[in-house]
């Protein structure tokens, strides 16, 4: 039944309510323009109802008030109820993330939305969150045929005690750990352990580039965050060939627990339910994109699916208190082996920064064979929470390697710009959608609106003070990851690497007419 049968059937429908149901369908999106009206009132169109509206296959102009979210979001879900289109949602998308407004209007079938989710932190009444999907675990967990395999990312051991009272930047992963066997999970994984997976394959790659060998083009972007790849898709497809093909973390570490894994121990593949912990709502869409069924080729079933069902930090909190598990009290305990060893090169993933510093390391190593010089274990330039961040490594034989790191879309938004004109003299670009990186994903912890610099500092801090503690600071020295490659890869960019650990983007420039940047 369409919106306008709806409307005809409920006669007694009240202006509000229909308005509700259209943003609720994404037929109506807001900008933050005639303050002191309504929403009914800043509908243009003859009469309350949009014109358009009734044109079938049509796109009605915006109503002031919210962003537009896709009923049908893998990602992201919201209560009309608790909505009070105070357009906080509209000033993060369109003035921290340059989404909203940055298209032209009409949009015929799509929702453009990178389900990055910062909307949800901005969100004061908690109308906007991310779509749940804790039931699907809980079924998977009570059903005997599987084997539930659990994978947590770094950003969440940062922020999970948040929801427990801690401090901010409570260090929480081993009493996680714990917390996640108590709910049952089979295995308990790192993705720590493919963030140094991605160094490896990402890192060959640039050095590929760099070399010539590749005929890929300079500079080089990260392609770990799935914001940041829809973002590209909608606005810069032309820079697709600069994306890394590596896959991220989460989407490898689905991929080898249905390959690698089924073959060094008894479990059956299509037993295999994947979980993945994560700080970020654009994950739940990323597990979902089509391409990402790399372990169910490999099986000749389409059906597995490399990750099953992705939680962000607050759905996981959510599941512990319903088990009433009190986590600051439990005993820390360790990941399970095979694919949970990680380095502190991997774990800084979670900080803006991170994945490029880690880069940096094995980088050098694998050009020169000598371990990189102190100051590429802790490279300021490219810390901290400055929007754009650049930096430089002179590794001998190569020359000077110049790299730089943007967090935050609308940063992104500036540096493609300056790529486009030719005007980037950087060999690698780190972009990471949501401000501060994965520590600030659209999945973690609520704690101010907007969220607060101080809480990012703090998670920020707490990471990169344990990497500073690891022995293990190099993803080239995971000797799990070495193991892997020996027992099964081979090596980097190897052909069953490319099967299982790397992928292409296609444009959705077609979805949108992009406006033109003054």
């Amino acid at each position: 039944m369409s919106r306008l049968e709806e409307f005809e059937k409920e006669k007694k429908i009240t202006r509000r309510r229909f308005l509700s149901m259209l943003t609720g369908a994404g037929l109506v999106s807001g900008v933050a323009t005639l303050s002191g009206c309504s929403p009914v009132e800043q509908v243009a169109g003859t009469g309350w109802l949009p014109q358009q509206y009734q044109v079938p296959g049509s796109w009605p102009v915006q109503v002031k008030g919210r962003v537009a979210i896709d009923p049908a979001s893998p990602s992201l879900s919201r209560d009309d109820e608790k909505c009070i289109l105070c357009g906080q949602c509209l000033e993060v998308c369109q003035n921290v993330q340059s989404v909203f407004g940055y298209f032209e209007l009409p949009v015929k079938d799509d929702f453009i939305c990178v389900n990055c989710g910062q909307c949800s932190l901005w969100c004061p009444t908690g109308a906007i969150s991310e779509k749940d999907d804790i039931q699907k675990v809980k079924d998977a967990l009570d059903d005997p045929e599987k084997v539930v395999i659990v994978q947590t990312a770094p950003g969440t051991r940062v922020a999970l005690g948040e929801e427990f009272g801690l401090p901010k930047g409570a260090w929480v992963q081993g009493q996680q750990v714990a917390a996640l066997r108590k709910l049952g999970f089979d295995k308990v994984f790192d993705t720590v352990f493919t963030a140094d997976l991605t160094i490896m394959e990402e890192g060959t790659e640039l050095i590929q580039r760099i070399s010539g060998k590749s005929d890929a083009p300079l500079p080089q972007f990260t392609s770990c965050c799935p914001g940041w790849i829809k973002f590209c898709e909608y606005y810069y497809p032309e820079l697709l060939p600069n994306l890394s093909s590596a896959k991220s973390p989460q989407q490898m570490m689905g991929a080898i627990i249905k390959t690698y894994l089924p073959k060094v121990t008894n479990i059956k593949p299509e037993n295999i339910f994947s979980v993945s912990i994560m700080p970020c709502t654009a994950k739940k869409f990323e597990c979902s994109r089509s391409e990402f069924n790399a372990a169910g080729k490999y099986w000749g079933n389409e059906a597995i699916r490399d990750v099953d069902v992705v939680l962000t930090t607050r759905e996981l909190a959510r599941m512990i208190k319903a088990h009433n598990i009190d986590l600051p009290t439990l005993p820390e305990e360790e990941y399970d082996e095979v694919l949970g060893e990680g380095s502190g090169a991997g774990l800084i993933f979670g900080n803006t920064g991170g994945v490029m510093e880690a880069a940096v390391r094995s980088a050098y190593y694998l050009l020169t064979g000598e371990k990189a010089p102190e100051v590429a274990f802790k490279l300021e330039p490219i810390r901290g929470l400055e929007g754009v961040k650049e930096g430089s490594l002179n590794i001998p034989g190569v020359g000077t390697i110049k790299v730089a790191v943007v967090h935050g879309l609308s940063n992104a938004r500036q540096l493609a710009e300056a790529v486009k004109r030719g005007e980037a003299p950087y060999h690698f670009i780190e972009v990471m959608a949501c401000p501060g990186g994965c520590i600030s994903g659209g999945g973690q912890p609520r704690t101010s609106v907007p969220p607060a610099d101080h809480v990012r500092e703090e998670r920020i801090k707490a990471i990169y003070n344990k990497d500073a503690s690891y022995v293990l600071r190099e993803s080239h020295e995971n000797k799990e990851v070495l193991a892997l490659y020996e027992n099964f890869l081979k090596h980097p960019l190897s052909d069953l690497a490319h099967e299982l650990l790397h992928t292409s983007y296609t444009s959705r420039s077609d979805k949108l007419i992009a406006k033109k940047l003054v």
